[in-house]
């Protein structure tokens, strides 16, 4: 199987217990024995949907069309992944609980809002990093003070810390499964007037005390974590665990309508739901908005498939441009902002980390493990 195949076998597996004629292409391919389980193990771990393919195999009924040890393996990763949500959820209701009594209304984002809202048929369809939820600017400090009063430590251990925009500096609790980002913006800050708390309070669902965005934030959110916050446009790929919230959510709101009051971030994320709509077989709930940027987003992404090894070089080629474009934006800003001038003289000091960029630029060897 090629890439492609693969990303486009998985993907309609992901979506079999919803689209019958999926559930049919699906099974025929399995009775086939054609496939390639090692590249199927491979991407779906790469794209964090391992065991959300499991489950869907599982409700299915197609468990049987695959190698028994493999179904052994991938029962054994659900399990434990049901486990951490398990655990997760209990540890975003005790931050909930924790911040309601000091008066603070948070929001829970991503994973851990899917969870709390209830997406998913078997919660450990969905692996979860950390506890993400967003408060008002006006009790950001209060939040950050009131965990660390709790036990929250910052994971980094540098004594000085990147000046974020969107959120605090990750935190965590002994003996609490997930560290925990508090948020007081959803976006980059060349999107942030357009998608904020503000916003996303007046829509918000509340589930026994929980807090959580309305369906289509939440479908925006998906998209926008790839798209936007971790660059996905300009990479034009596509990331399978972002892609599967998006597609439940589209059974419950009308997907190219989610956005579509959005003016900057609009296109981004109507592009993003076109390469979903195409990944996943053409399925209704799905449709985008076709123009011509979306025609033509469609194509590069696809080009990109066909030609792994071209696609690598301009993935590299992207990446290096990307860096280079936010190294000089940090830059600039610290002849205006004091915060980002502090933290790039202490960084540019840091003896560990002129270390590990002497070793990047190959001016010095790493030492060996011992």
């Amino acid at each position: 199987m090629t890439y492609k195949e693969t990303l486009f076998f998985v993907g309609k597996c992901l979506t079999i217990n919803h689209e019958e004629h999926n559930k049919i292409i699906v099974e025929n391919e399995l009775k086939s024995e054609n496939i390639d389980w090692e590249a199927v193990v491979k991407l779906s771990t790469e794209h964090y949907v391992f065991p959300t393919l499991y489950c869907n195999l599982k409700k299915a009924n197609f468990l049987s069309f695959l190698p028994n040890d493999l179904v052994e393996y991938m029962k054994h990763i659900t399990n434990l992944n049901r486990e951490r949500n398990e655990q997760i959820i209990g540890q975003a209701k005790e931050i909930n609980a924790l911040l309601l009594e000091n008066n603070i209304s948070p929001i829970f984002l991503k994973g851990t809002g899917n969870l709390l809202e209830g997406l998913y048929d078997d919660i450990a369809e969905r692996m979860v990093g950390d506890i993400d939820f967003i408060v008002s600017k006006k009790d950001y400090l209060q939040t950050i003070e009131l965990f660390g009063f709790h036990g929250y430590n910052r994971v980094s251990k540098d004594d000085y810390s990147f000046p974020q925009f969107k959120h605090y500096d990750r935190l965590q609790k002994e003996n609490r499964i997930a560290a925990v980002e508090i948020h007081k913006e959803l976006l980059i800050e060349k999107y942030a007037k357009e998608f904020n708390y503000e916003v996303v309070k007046k829509t918000v669902q509340n589930n026994n005390g929980v807090q959580v965005m309305s369906f289509d934030n939440q479908l925006s959110l998906s998209i926008i974590a790839k798209q936007i916050n971790d660059d996905g446009l300009h990479y034009k790929n596509i990331a399978l665990r972002n892609a599967y919230d998006v597609f439940l959510l589209s059974k419950k709101t009308i997907a190219k309508n989610a956005f579509s009051g959005f003016e900057t971030l609009r296109e981004p994320l109507n592009n993003f739901l076109a390469i979903c709509y195409t990944t996943f077989g053409e399925i209704n709930s799905l449709n985008y908005n076709k123009t011509e940027e979306s025609e033509k987003y469609i194509s590069v992404f696809l080009n990109h498939l066909e030609n792994p090894v071209k696609s690598k070089k301009t993935e590299k080629n992207t990446k290096t441009k990307l860096f280079l474009q936010k190294r000089l934006s940090i830059i600039k800003k610290s002849f205006l902002d004091k915060d980002y001038r502090t933290w790039l003289l202490k960084r540019v000091s840091d003896k560990k980390w002129q270390q590990e960029k002497l070793i990047q630029l190959g001016l010095k060897k790493s030492k060996p493990n011992s």
